[in-house]
């Protein structure tokens, strides 16, 4: 469509196809005992690539990594949002995702 000497274009949804994949959340416990939060859509891939020192520097530096604590979310967005929010939290709320405390009656 025109509109004076420009042309609009009409936008469509980009909805992300995942393949069956599931967005995840998820901290990684690293060699020197740092916790490292991250966001990935093939989760067991992300991995993979973490274990073989692809994935970041920061994991590089730091092998073997072992995952910590994972949470699938619906989707990319969401998984973005919450991998910033872990990474703001402190070290203490950090470990008390990955080993939740028993709810006392």
């Amino acid at each position: 469509m025109r509109i004076g000497s420009l042309e609009q274009k009409s936008f469509v949804s980009r909805s992300r196809r995942y393949d069956g994949a599931v967005p995840h959340v998820y901290l990684l416990r690293c060699r020197d005992g740092t916790l490292y939060a991250g966001a990935a859509v093939d989760l067991a891939r992300r991995l993979r690539d973490h274990r073989a020192g692809r994935a970041s520097r920061y994991t590089r530096a730091r092998l073997p990594v072992e995952l910590a604590w994972s949470h699938e979310v619906a989707t990319w967005g969401e998984a973005l949002r919450e991998e910033a929010r872990i990474k703001r939290l402190d070290r203490a709320a950090k470990l008390e995702l990955c080993n939740p405390r028993e709810k006392r009656s």
